[in-house]
């Protein structure tokens, strides 16, 4: 099957504002022929100036000339205003398109596709990629148009007065041409995606430095954090300058030649002349000087057309690598949890279909019991908590919600089940009430307030100047980490779903606030089935049992009492806890 063209493909996108498009190109193309007939009324001034030398006051037809040359210029500048009017309204809507295409395929992704893309890459594609389009639609196919119709209108001019002049013209063009063939090619298309790769590298570095700046000054880590982001940008930098230097020559020589026709004239001109100059031969050579720099100006064009069109192949395959990611199947036959009770069955999964990550795990949580998940750093317990939310589907197994399958649960109900409060919850630039409802969009003012106070947020309201109407992040009104939390908390009991996750949800909890974030949650546990993902083991004294994750597999269950009086994991990790909270910091005394 013929592989659909990048063009093909965005005219497809813009529906029937793809004529806007076509009639740009023919817009644009009437204008670079209209644009040449200036340089025929110039032609006509020069041979005027040249017949009646040195008596210039007999030419009587300057001044008409001169205005049809000028009148013909604006009228080239008018058509091709029209032509990128109609372009550009058939690229914004293809951009548009594109990007509500590629999002609703999003929000069909499982919900952990966008933590293991990254999420500043991820910006990046829907965004800058679907941009580029535009600026090849908008600019780059009408000035196409308008490149291929100059060369047309110049062969006619060039040959139309003196061939051999016009053959002239054209050896410094084939030249440029050849070169400028070296530039670009499979290899150009291969270095623009080493560039975009560099790029989306980079960008992804820097949203996740930007995000861990609260853990770097937590754990004061601040070199350490910033090493991953510095390494992508000399990896960017290397890469820039070597394919700047690869440029170097070629680049060079493409500009001597195509700004050099002129240069080629004089020296053909004097050859042709050793007899003798005619009044007719100057008067060519003049036009012709003039008119060659449209030449360099339509090659110089033609080239960044081929790079552009290299950018929107390599924005389309970034697209594409997005729209190929299938998304998570929708049963056709939905069944209803029958509670808030969780099971795993012989549960494996991998990231990358290689290392697993979680093997053969086995567990149960009762309807209405809260257990925690505990264990060294990169065992899976993050995972674990994911897949039951079904952020992801494992390899093999099943995950089971109030005895039925996660797969057999609508999406939506599955949403209302589980909820999740992150060790860092994003609150978006709205009103604290509007962040708050996004938990449940039909709530009224008043049970937002009161999922406020039970999250005990009644101090924070107090303190802002229009209360929960105070939008965050304008004007100066931001909130500390522990703020956010209890602002999220609020989100989740107004959401007031049966099974709840914190992901270690005070780690970065300032004392008074994580009192205050402790109170919320054991308002918000009430009669829920709650999941406990920790590092502090302090809060893990009053759970109903604890699951040990280590190496992707269970290996310990119990309560607290039953796994201290073990000699196991837990037990040591215990006593690493208790020797670490005794710590002191002495000041040495001179």
């Amino acid at each position: 099957m013929k592989k659909q063209s990048n063009l093909s493909r965005l005219l497809e996108i813009a529906g029937s504002h793809k004529y806007l498009t076509y009639a740009s190109w023919v817009l644009s193309a009437i204008s670079a022929l209209i644009a040449l007939v200036p340089f025929y009324y110039i032609w006509k001034m020069i041979k005027e100036v040249l017949e009646v030398a040195p008596n210039f006051g007999q030419a009587q037809n300057l001044t008409g000339n001169g205005w049809m040359a000028v009148l013909f210029a604006v009228i080239a500048v008018l058509v091709y205003i029209a032509g990128l009017m109609c372009s550009h309204l058939g690229a914004f809507r293809i951009a548009t398109n594109l990007r509500i295409q590629t999002m609703e395929h999003i929000v069909r992704l499982p919900l952990g596709f966008a933590e293991s893309f990254g999420s500043g890459k991820l910006r990046k594609i829907v965004n800058e990629s679907s941009a580029a389009t535009e600026t090849y639609l908008a600019h780059q196919l009408p000035d196409r148009a308008n490149a291929i119709a100059s060369p047309c209108g110049l062969l006619v001019l060039l040959f139309a007065f003196d061939w051999r002049l016009g053959l002239l013209s054209l050896v410094p063009v084939v030249l440029g041409f050849l070169i400028m063939m070296t530039m670009t090619g499979k290899q150009m298309q291969e270095k623009m995606k080493e560039y975009q790769n560099a790029l989306d590298d980079m960008s992804n570095e820097a949203v996740e430095y930007v995000r861990g700046i609260p853990v770097v000054k937590t754990f004061g880590q601040t070199i350490f954090s910033f090493k991953k982001f510095k390494e992508s940008i000399d990896r960017y930098k290397v890469w820039v300058i070597a394919y700047t230097k690869q440029l170097r020559t070629p680049m060079m020589f493409y500009t001597a030649a195509i700004n050099g026709v002129f240069a080629t004239l004089i020296a053909g001109g004097l050859l042709l002349t050793q007899d003798g100059v005619t009044s007719g031969f100057l008067l060519d050579l003049i036009f012709y000087i003039i008119i060659t720099p449209v030449i360099s100006i339509t090659l110089t064009r033609i080239m960044f057309q081929s790079e552009n069109a290299m950018i929107v192949d390599d924005a389309l395959q970034r697209i594409d690598s997005v729209l190929r990611l299938k998304p998570l199947e929708e049963t056709k036959h939905p069944i209803h949890p029958h509670n808030a009770s969780v099971e795993l069955k012989s549960v494996h999964f991998s990231y990358d279909g290689e290392k697993e990550v979680l093997e053969d795990i086995s567990l149960t949580i009762p309807e209405g019991q809260t257990v925690a998940f505990v264990g060294p750093s990169g065992g899976g317990k993050t995972t674990l908590a994911n897949l039951i939310s079904r952020f992801f589907d494992p390899q093999s197994g099943m995950v089971k919600i109030g005895g039925v399958n996660v797969k057999d649960i609508p999406k939506e109900e599955l949403m209302n089940t589980v909820s999740f409060v992150f060790q860092n919850s994003r609150l978006i630039k709205a009103s604290i009430l509007e962040n708050v409802r996004m938990g449940k969009p039909e709530a009224t003012r008043e049970e937002v307030l009161t999922a406020l106070h039970h999250a005990q947020c009644d101090d924070i309201l107090e303190k802002l100047p229009q209360g929960v109407d105070t939008v965050i992040g304008t004007k100066g009104v931001y909130l500390s980490g522990g703020e956010q939390q209890r602002i999220a908390i609020a989100r989740v009991m107004l959401k007031n779903a049966p099974i709840i996750i914190l992901d270690e949800a005070t780690a970065f909890a300032d004392p008074d606030n994580e009192s205050r974030v402790q109170a919320a949650f054991s308002k918000l546990s009430e009669g829920k089935t709650v999941i406990m993902i920790a590092h502090r083991l302090s809060t893990l004294t009053n759970v109903d049992q604890i699951f040990v994750i280590q190496d992707g597999q269970v290996a310990e269950c119990g309560n607290s009492r039953e796994l201290l009086a073990k000699d196991g994991i837990f037990s040591r990790m215990w006593k690493n806890y208790q020797t670490s909270v005794q710590w002191k910091v002495t000041k040495e005394v001179q």
